[in-house]
């Protein structure tokens, strides 16, 4: 680590700025502490560390940038067989960029989404995350940052055409996709 690179810290991209011992610190913004659970860190919690990616590095997972999109929470856990299945849920106005067997991050960790109902979504964590990650630490109610699949993002915005720089367009819509060709 060097000043000025960023790490993910459960999820949330922050930058290095002094590196005393074998820690490090770094600003965070009130915008930052009203949407993740940063805040309700204590001295001492533990928390999943990631370098940030490199041109040069592997891609092992799905693109993750460390922009928190809101906080989850998890609805129940329970053994399968090796793994554990959690349930989670999401904030209502994040459900929709979730899919069957597409990506979502949860405190820094890209993981495969399983099943989806409604807000709630299942993932299935094998030993080795559990291990490697602070999931072993989560009971039913624990708060969780999650950042959804960026592609969804960017997808939404793009298919809402002219009407994305309209303030009071109100997202996309059926009318939206009709007036862009996606429906017939």
């Amino acid at each position: 680590m060097a000043l000025g690179d960023s790490i993910c810290t459960s999820g949330v991209c922050l930058t290095v700025i002094e590196l005393p011992g074998d820690g490090y610190w770094a600003d965070v913004s009130v915008e930052t502490l009203n949407f993740t659970t940063l805040g309700s860190l204590e001295v001492g919690s533990r928390v999943n560390l990631e370098k940030a990616l490199t041109p040069e590095s592997r891609l092992g997972g799905h693109i993750v940038s460390g922009h928190v999109d809101g906080v989850g929470e998890v609805v129940s856990l329970q053994e399968d067989a090796r793994s554990w299945r959690f349930v989670l849920r999401a904030p209502d106005e994040l459900a929709r960029y979730i899919a069957h067997k597409g990506s979502i991050c949860v405190d820094g960790t890209s993981l495969t989404v399983n099943a989806v109902h409604g807000a709630e979504f299942e993932l299935n964590i094998i030993p080795q995350t559990m291990a490697e990650t602070i999931f072993g630490e989560y009971r039913t109610g624990s708060r969780v940052n999650l950042e959804v699949d960026v592609i969804a993002r960017y997808l939404e915005r793009l298919v809402q055409g002219d009407s994305a720089a309209d303030p009071a367009a109100k997202g996309l819509s059926m009318e939206t996709l009709a007036e862009n060709g996606f429906l017939k």
